[in-house]
């Protein structure tokens, strides 16, 4: 690994020479390599090591049973209160909330990098984790369906709210500001939407990082993104085992396996594939999120999409079946075959194409195109986009969309360039 990264080093001081200010020096060119490696370290924007960050939990829905929200099944017991962390300035200071992406934690390396950041630069931070994230499903879903760009805003200004509502008498903020990375900075623009209305935090500043435009056509090029499988997407349960047994190899004496957010990089260290194994390894990391989502959401429903309806999951029962089942269907499954339904019972005149259109930025375009306060930073080779979707930036935001040219998706965001225009952005 180190010696891959010393030879990109190598190529981009042979190519460009001394870097002028303006010449944005990331040094990978690979779209896929990026989203799966980062940063390399030498090129890593300078942070502290430790912050005063707190994990905390807390109660979202008082009273369940007097309500028409879910109450949440005894499988799922240990995630009923919503997990999300603090780090905060000792003196008055502007507060930023912090989204995670697609099936991240509040707690994922992109969060706490974030985080780091924020503080260095005088904020409040308050990281939560994604309304696609298993513990946001459970604690603090309205419904036990994500994917409802309007309805999950609901769901974390809520959140937000409530956890306001534990600061307000212990710190004093200035000013409040919001953002997030892929799914999480998509989530951002509907909140910062919602907030004009609601006016609880009247957002000074959003900025949306890595967002899709249409979550549908995100969603699809990620399932697709199997079929650079060796043998296709029938095979991933095996190349999936392979993966998990390769990484146990090699980090059994080091670390633990995280699947989760590091899995990826865990992997690409553990088997160093090529670019096709490398959209793969992408694909694999997504589909497991989407399968945790997918089950999660169908314990709270009991709507029958994975666990069969009406069978009852207790503390003490064994997932492992059902995860089988939920790995070997993709988020457009979820689409299709859960998330429609449930979205048309509630409004029979819904079409698909209506659904679509509406889980889009696309959708609210008029309000982005006048809303000053929201910015967007982006890379032009994001692997989450169609071709030509990036164009959808620059034209609705102009000059408050910032696209650099390469990073794959959120594979710059420790970037010394991306993280000084992230602080930049909050403090002009």
């Amino acid at each position: 690994m180190k010696r891959y990264l010393g030879f990109l080093l190598a190529a981009v001081w042979l190519s460009t020479g001394w870097a002028s200010p303006e010449v944005y020096d990331f040094p990978i060119d690979n779209k896929f390599l990026a989203t799966v490696v980062g940063t390399p370290p030498e090129y890593r924007a300078e942070l502290p090591k430790k912050i005063p960050l707190k994990k905390r939990s807390i109660t979202i829905f008082e009273d369940r049973e007097n309500s028409e929200i879910l109450d949440v099944p005894e499988a799922l017991w240990f995630d009923a209160e919503l997990r999300y962390s603090e780090a905060l300035q000792k003196g008055p200071a502007p507060l930023v909330f912090l989204i995670a992406g697609t099936g991240a934690s509040y707690s994922g390396g992109k969060n706490t990098n974030m985080a780091r950041a924020f503080y260095q630069a005088g904020f409040h931070v308050v990281s939560i984790s994604s309304p696609t994230y298993m513990n946001f499903i459970v604690a603090a879903n309205s419904t036990g369906v994500p994917g409802n760009a309007y309805q999950d805003a609901e769901d974390i200004y809520r959140v937000m709210e409530t956890i306001w509502g534990k600061l307000k008498d212990r710190i004093e903020v200035t000013d409040f500001y919001v953002t997030g990375y892929s799914l999480g900075g998509f989530n951002a623009a509907f909140v910062t939407l919602l907030d004009e209305t609601k006016q609880t935090f009247n957002f000074k500043k959003a900025l949306l990082i890595n967002p899709p435009v249409n979550l549908y056509s995100s969603i699809s090029l990620l399932d697709r993104m199997l079929e650079n499988i060796p043998g296709g997407v029938d095979n991933f349960p095996q190349f999936y085992n392979r993966l998990v047994e390769q990484v146990t190899r090699a980090y059994k004496k080091t670390d633990t396996v995280d699947i989760g957010e590091n899995f990826l990089y865990q992997a690409f260290e553990a088997v160093n594939p090529d670019t096709e194994e490398l959209a793969a390894l992408i694909g694999v990391s997504f589909r497991i999120s989407s399968a945790n989502m997918a089950y999660t959401s169908d314990l709270m429903t009991d709507f029958g999409y994975i666990k069969p309806k009406n069978v009852t999951m207790t503390k003490n029962s064994s997932p492992g079946k059902l995860q089988k089942v939920a790995h070997r269907l993709g988020f457009t499954d979820f689409y299709h075959v859960y998330f429609f339904p449930y979205q048309k019972e509630k409004n029979p005149a819904l079409t698909r194409d209506k659904l679509i259109a509406d889980m889009s930025l696309t959708g609210i375009e008029d309000y982005l195109r006048t809303a000053e306060k929201i910015e967007v930073m982006h890379n032009q080779d994001d692997i989450i986009l169609e071709p030509g979707q990036i164009d959808f930036f620059p034209r609705v935001f102009g000059d408050r969309a910032k696209i650099y040219p390469r990073g794959g998706h959120c594979g710059n965001m420790d970037f010394r360039d991306n993280v000084t225009h992230m602080v930049n952005v909050f403090s002009q």
